[in-house]
């Protein structure tokens, strides 16, 4: 029975149309049953808006010899997730066909007990991401660690009892009491200035989206303990230059948004005010204060909830009223303020920790200031189907995020160019990701493999291999994965010059000015080009290729001069192929719908497909770039 039933979520002929849908779409389900006796009955069995229905399936007339079962379902009107798997009875006999065991959808098993569930997404009607964001190249800014744009490098207002490192080369360092708790931070003094200074180069590079880690007031270099939303940190500059910043990158193409904390403040900020730094009334000071309703206290005032149990860090209620007026509402709240100054959008940190009100009420807020300005949350998981305190989120279905940081996309392959999995498994979690995101949020995903949370990639390629030269190849295999793969590549600063690091604070070292591995640079500028050279490579359509063991391969492609969204653009296939065997050469045949011939963009050498088959010889740690002559 195991393989007489037959089911593929990622295939049209059985799932029309694949993956995510509107609300509203009319679905077509197909499920094959190759037994020699006719099905007493099959049934679709979906969970729906907390219920459970069961539909009867019909034998399909076109295809009776072969046992096909159809149906057809329309989604629901409201943006939601459905799950479902067929039911079978044979001679009285009760069969099921549901997910893999990974949950990657795509083909399923049978068994005799409830399986896994599939999932279709469903979204709001007409909902979309920004088209200039589809195509952008993201660069993540770390801003005390990237620039001094100085004069004579002086640092500007450095805090009190911090460390200024005396040398830009120096390695980050934390100084800590004996419970843990930062002493003293330690500044190098890269501000504003410094990436104004830095725009060519960036130009140079590629780029068209600066990410910047938290720029307000704060007491940490870090700045994710905010003391001020409403302030530049004047280590950093201030609004005049932050907008002088937005004005100057703008006028190359570039776009600039902000890393927003709106999960915790500082103590030491104006709104809590433990260390009474501020001339403000506090929430720490008294119940009196205008901003005492932000706050959890559990025993006033010393005992108050906060972030992961950091006492620096006291968390917010982001639902009580003044603070969704200060933050959003307000007609200079943060939000707008920051807006109308020039910024293109918002990264949110730990979206995971803020209510489904408040990123809702934000995004609302957002569009209506600037409907093509964007939003991204940090989500570590697959963000379609998230839970998050007994919650399942809403990330993805239309009016919560344009975007998420793609840890999942990255994690696969990482592991993949490592040897942790092979290439038929990693196809599969990639796929499980095309299938569950909406397309437009597929496309405006944030495809970082290093940031500021996260051990660099060479460091992380390094704990692997001890060959330098094997080092490289790898680090090529996974930016080029990176830079070939819908969404949007995020390149974190020092990344394409060389820098190693592994945990905080290692991972946030300062940009080598005059001292980066040129090798690194090169490749980077290189794939940069090729994909910012290439509509196919931006919005083109995606599809697997041959993926076994250590060769992992697909298609980029445009048809009918149209990109899945129906802009208008130039026709093509590039195929990526990549074989992560650091001895083995790989030799296999691939199989596409095209006879022209292809030429390798990096070695020039043609291949031409014969009955759409070529055979491809990857030696180790090759990859290949193939594209189709016009």
């Amino acid at each position: 029975m195991i393989n007489l039933i037959y089911y593929n979520s990622q295939d049209k002929y059985y799932k029309d149309p694949f993956g995510a849908v509107e609300c509203g779409t009319v679905m077509k389900l197909r499920i094959k049953i190759n037994t020699k006796n006719v099905p007493d009955s099959v049934y679709l069995r979906l969970w729906e808006d907390n219920e459970e229905k069961r539909y009867k399936m019909t034998l399909d007339k076109e295809y009776e010899d072969s046992k096909e079962y159809v149906i057809q379902i329309k989604a629901p009107k409201k943006p939601s997730l459905i799950w479902y798997y067929f039911i079978v009875i044979l001679s009285g006999e009760i069969f099921y066909y549901g997910n893999n065991d990974n949950n990657f959808g795509g083909v399923g098993l049978v068994g005799k007990t409830n399986p896994k569930s599939y999932q279709i997404t469903v979204y709001k009607t007409n909902s979309t991401t920004p088209n200039w964001f589809k195509e952008a190249i993201m660069y993540q800014i770390f801003v005390d660690r990237f620039y001094n744009g100085n004069e004579n490098n002086r640092i500007s207002n450095p805090k009190k009892e911090s460390l200024i490192h005396p040398n830009w080369n120096d390695t980050p360092i934390y100084i800590k009491d004996q419970e843990g708790g930062i002493l003293r931070w330690d500044f190098f003094g890269g501000n504003l200035l410094g990436i104004i200074k830095k725009l060519k180069y960036l130009k140079e590079l590629g780029i068209s989206v600066i990410y910047l880690n938290p720029i307000f007031e704060a007491e940490s270099n870090h700045k994710y303990d905010t003391g001020d939303y409403k302030k530049v940190d004047p280590m950093f500059g201030d609004d005049d230059i932050l907008k002088e910043l937005c004005v100057k990158a703008d006028a190359l193409g570039i776009k600039v948004i902000l890393d927003g904390v709106f999960s915790h403040t500082g103590s030491n900020s104006i709104y809590f005010n433990k260390e009474g730094q501020y001339d403000s009334i506090g929430a720490y000071q008294s119940k009196e204060s205008k901003y005492y309703k932000w706050y959890r206290f559990n025993k006033y005032p010393d005992h108050y909830d906060c972030w992961w149990g950091v006492h620096n860090l006291p968390n917010v209620n982001e639902m009580e009223d003044s603070y969704l007026d200060y933050i959003i509402r307000d007609k200079d709240s943060v939000l707008k303020k920051w807006v109308n100054l020039g910024i293109k959008g918002w990264r949110l940190d730990v979206a995971d920790e803020l209510p489904e009100g408040f990123l809702k009420l934000f995004y609302k807020t957002l569009k209506e200031v600037d409907e093509e300005s964007i939003l991204i949350g940090e989500v570590w998981e697959d963000a379609s189907n998230k839970e998050s305190y007994g919650e399942t989120r809403e990330y993805l279905l239309g009016d919560d995020l344009d975007s998420v940081m793609n840890y999942p996309l990255r994690n696969a392959v990482i592991d993949f160019a490592l040897g942790k999995n092979p290439g038929d498994y990693t196809m599969s979690s990639i796929m499980s990701l095309i299938e569950n995101y909406p397309i437009h949020n597929l496309y405006a995903a944030m495809n970082h493999i290093s940031n500021h949370d996260l051990p660099r990639i060479i460091t992380v390629i390094k704990k692997h291999i001890s060959n330098q030269d094997i080092e490289f190849k790898i680090l090529k295999l996974i930016t080029l994965f990176q830079l070939t793969f819908p969404g949007i590549p995020s390149i974190y600063y020092g990344d394409e010059a060389g820098v190693e690091g592994g945990t905080d604070p290692e991972n946030r070292k300062t940009f080598p000015w005059g001292n980066e591995d040129l090798d690194i640079y090169n490749w980077y500028k290189n794939i940069i080009a090729l994909r910012n050279g290439n509509d196919v490579l931006k919005t083109g359509g995606f599809k697997p290729l041959y993926s076994q063991g250590n060769v992992l391969s697909y298609m980029r492609f445009i048809e009918n001069e149209k990109d899945p969204f129906g802009n208008i653009k130039e026709n093509g296939k590039i195929i990526i192929i990549l074989n992560r065997a650091i001895n083995n050469v790989e030799e296999f045949e691939l199989e596409i719908d095209s006879n022209k011939e292809f030429v390798d963009v990096f070695t020039k050498n043609r291949f031409k497909f014969f009955d759409n088959k070529a055979k491809i010889i990857l030696q180790p740690l090759e990859y290949k770039v193939l594209k189709e002559e016009c």
